[in-house]
């Protein structure tokens, strides 16, 4: 058995890639238009999840964005998507720069949490051991819920 992906419906196709790919930095691996359905997939894969797509497919995040506008409400039975990154410090004020919101911000140099554009989760690590305490991180405030 092999991880395959995680379906997130999504209200709005274009700020959703803007969010997955361009702020978070997934790559799109293929995307597939069901006139009969009227749905879009758009499957992504983390950077440094590098796999023979020939054999075994990466562990993808299929985004579903329904033609037919839907208004979708989060739970906690759906908790978050999680990435590891090589400097959360760097990684969260990239983030900011793009204008994300730093929902908890990476006050112990090893976690923080944003969220999409539709309400999901998305939870960062620091690969490795936590970063050395940094301002201005360790005296920010949460912002929202995540």
């Amino acid at each position: 058995m092999h991880y395959l992906h995680t379906m997130v419906r999504i209200s709005n196709l274009d700020a959703a890639l803007e969010f997955y790919t361009h702020a978070l930095g997934l790559e799109e691996v293929s995307r597939r238009d069901n006139e009969q359905g009227k749905y879009t997939n758009v499957f992504l894969k983390a950077p440094g999840d590098d796999v023979d797509m020939s054999v075994r497919k990466a562990p993808l995040i299929e985004l579903t964005y329904n033609w037919q506008p839907e208004e979708y409400t989060g739970g906690r039975n759906f908790g978050h998507l999680a990435f590891a990154v090589e400097n959360i410090y760097e990684y969260c004020a990239r983030l900011q720069s793009r204008g994300i919101i730093i929902n908890r911000p990476p006050r112990d140099g090893r976690m923080a949490f944003v969220k999409s554009p539709d309400g999901i989760s998305v939870e960062l690590l620091q690969i490795g051991d936590a970063l050395p305490l940094a301002e201005p991180w360790l005296s920010m405030p949460n912002t929202g819920t995540w």
